[in-house]
């Protein structure tokens, strides 16, 4: 099968390509690196077989050629991070929602799609008032990031019902895994942690360290998207979650290390925690790697953290200026 897929040397991108190089597809990658990196790609695909094409998403003209004959389309290319999206909100607007546009229109035109998932993100929900939290929550997002998801994924649904594209939104709760970020934005509380754990500093713990996340398994992920993709559904949304929701005092504990606190942020829900009985019921889909076991494995490949950024209560106090100015906290 010929598959496309946007932000392919990306985190999660670089996974799904393995993944689906492994299952025989005809890959091409479309990223521009802004936020992936080759060395995920070269690891993904160690045989250079992807076709590679380094594009702006959000260039129309652009991605057509690279549509013809698709039959799935992933749709992963976005820009992450709350603190950029408050400084760029125009640039985040770009990328994530005219990107998505761009997608759509290029696979529409191709003809040849047999399905389009498109990964959505559970920032959206803002502070959810279910938990754990259904699809039928509203979506309340609190900073532009969460928004331009959101925005994306009404475009993908609403595709679906005007020119009968076939697709299929995940929304996706704390992923985590090998190659996640190491470089950018602070942001991502296992990379942040386990640069931390090798330089031998304390473990910088965002307000008490009970709040709670559903932490989600990469290769949990991956599998999620290529079910929906094999599937016959569209126009649907699905959660993506580990099934659980665990608190940072628990991966603190599971790593082992010294603990200093930060202040508590706002526009941050005290516990993420996906409903999944959705998926489970309609995709036949569920997680299989406990938190447990994804730490352990992380743990195991810590040098991929060497060149990480070592974030200090200094450096963290500077860098979410801007997020302590502008979002507020549920009160």
């Amino acid at each position: 099968m010929k598959t496309l897929v946007t932000g392919g040397a990306g985190f999660i991108g670089s996974h799904l390509v393995e993944r689906l190089l492994a299952e025989g597809h005809d890959v091409t990658v479309i990223d521009n690196f802004t936020t992936g990196r080759q060395a995920n790609l070269d690891l993904a695909d160690p045989e250079g077989r992807v076709r590679l094409v380094r594009v702006d998403v959000a260039d129309p003209e652009a991605l057509r050629p690279h549509f013809e004959g698709v039959e799935w389309v992933f749709h992963l290319a976005a820009l992450a991070d709350i603190v950029p999206s408050i400084d760029h909100p125009m640039l985040y607007h770009r990328t994530n929602v005219d990107g998505t546009i761009a997608v759509l229109e290029a696979a529409r035109a191709a003809g040849t799609l047999k399905k389009l998932v498109y990964v959505a993100s559970s920032s959206s929900y803002g502070f959810p008032d279910t938990v754990p939290t259904p699809e039928e929550e509203p979506i309340r997002p609190t900073h532009p990031y969460g928004l331009t998801k959101a925005l994306g994924e009404q475009y993908v649904l609403s595709w679906a019902k005007m020119y009968r594209l076939p697709t299929v939104s995940l929304r996706l709760f704390n992923v985590y895994g090998l190659r996640s970020r190491t470089s950018g934005a602070y942001g991502a509380v296992f990379g942040v942690f386990l640069k931390q754990k090798l330089d031998g500093h304390p473990f910088t713990v965002v307000g008490d360290g009970t709040q709670t996340r559903d932490f989600t398994y990469v290769t949990d992920v991956v599998n999620a998207l290529v079910t929906a993709a094999a599937s016959d559904v569209s126009g649907e949304c699905f959660n993506v979650g580990s099934g659980h929701t665990y608190s940072v005092n628990r991966l603190v504990e599971l790593l082992g290390g010294e603990i200093v606190y930060v202040p508590k942020r706002p526009g941050e829900p005290d516990c993420t925690f996906a409903d999944t009985a959705k998926i489970r019921r309609v995709l036949g889909w569920a997680p299989k790697v406990s938190f447990e076991e994804g730490v352990s494995t992380m743990v195991e490949n810590i040098e991929m953290w060497r060149d990480a950024p070592l974030w200090t209560v200094d450096s963290i106090a500077d860098a979410t200026r801007q997020w302590f100015k502008y979002l507020k906290s549920e009160a």
